[in-house]
This record gives C-alpha cells, sequence and structure tokens, in this order.
C-alpha cells in the first residue's frame, strides 16, 4: 500500500473523529437536523469555492450521471445526521468503532461482490479476522462506558 495513501486515509479518520465531536456538540446547542443543515451547507459553500478556484473535472457530466450514482447524497445526509445524533449518546469513540464497522461491513460484501464498479475481492478468513478484532473493539469501549457512566450516578 502507497504510504501517502496511508497517511490520507489516516488524516480523513482523524477528520471523521473531530468532525463527529463537533457536530455532536452542535447538535446538542441546536438540534440533530439543525447541525447536520449547518454542517453540509457550509460544506457545499466551501466545496463551491474550491470547485470555482481548483476544480479540474467536469461538474455538468452529473447530469449524464446514472441516477443511483446520486444516491449518494442521502447517504451523506444519513451519516452526519446519525452521527450528530448518536455521539451525543454514546459518545465519540463508540460512535465511531460502530461506524468503521458498518463501514467495514458494507465494504466486505461490497468487494466481495464486485457492486458499484468496485473491485471483486473475495471474502477471506483475514477479512473475517479483522471483523472480530472490530467487534472485541467495540465490545471493550462499550463495557468501558457502561462503567464509566454508572459510576457517574
Amino acid at each position: 500500500m502507497d504510504v501517502v495513501m496511508v497517511f490520507l486515509a489516516l488524516l480523513a479518520g482523524l477528520a471523521v473523529g473531530a468532525q463527529s465531536a463537533i457536530n455532536g456538540a452542535l447538535g446538542h446547542k441546536t438540534g440533530t437536523v439543525e447541525a447536520t443543515f449547518v454542517s453540509l451547507s457550509t460544506g457545499t459553500l466551501l466545496l463551491a469555492v474550491i470547485t470555482v478556484f481548483f476544480g479540474r473535472g467536469d461538474l455538468g457530466a452529473v447530469m449524464d450521471a446514472p441516477k443511483w450514482q446520486l444516491s449518494a447524497v442521502f447517504l451523506a445526509i444519513l451519516f452526519v445526521s446519525l452521527m450528530v445524533y448518536c455521539v451525543r449518546r454514546i459518545g465519540v469513540i463508540a460512535t465511531s468503532i460502530l461506524t468503521i464497522s458498518g463501514q467495514m461491513l458494507s465494504g466486505l460484501v461490497i468487494d466481495h461482490f464486485g457492486w458499484f464498479g468496485s473491485a471483486r475481492i473475495p471474502l477471506d478468513i483475514k477479512r473475517l479476522i479483522a471483523i472480530v478484532f472490530i467487534a472485541l473493539a467495540l465490545y471493550f469501549i462499550y463495557r468501558s462506558n457502561r462503567r464509566t457512566t454508572q459510576t457517574r450516578r
């Protein structure tokens, strides 16, 4: 794996963790739907400016894209909304581990069947072991969260 790609993916994960905590705090102040709206609309405005000055692709090609590919916008809204909602209730780390678990499970299925133009990568024992370790991490984090919550009462 390319070192730059590992670094960039790690940076993306760090950004999601910070974004989750910040959006959770904003959601506590404003509400889940409102925080999602602020997050996505502000991001849209920023991306519009970046696209105008730095875009190199063909934004008009979106009109020729298959309509199912545009469904990703609804998934983005769902993702941010659920992150805002869950972080406030179960914390950043539990929400992040659950999110990563969901991403891994969907990624395993998508890769296995080669859906959405993905390379076909069959499910093997190494991938199953990775899922088991994620489940164990989630279990230990959940237990730690419960213990901390009970101590505070």
